[in-house]
């Protein structure tokens, strides 16, 4: 079994804008945006305009789903 890439909220939220930035090099997603918070990160797949705000662990789901097809 993998050993996760994160062990804490800052490094989750850094992993999901990780693998945002390879979901748009691989052209799996048009854009994303990254809202930063004090205390949260607030993720948009593909913008603001177009999308939901997603938690970071939602994001990072959402985005390692893609990245692994």
């Amino acid at each position: 079994m993998a050993e996760p890439l994160f062990n804490d909220q800052l490094s989750l939220e850094e992993q999901a804008e990780k693998l945002g930035k390879q979901a748009v090099q691989r052209g799996l997603i048009p854009s994303f945006v990254v809202r930063y918070f004090p205390d949260t990160w607030v993720f948009y797949i593909p913008n603001e305009r177009e999308s939901e705000p997603l938690t970071p662990e939602e994001a990072y789901l959402h985005l390692k789903h893609l990245v692994e097809q």
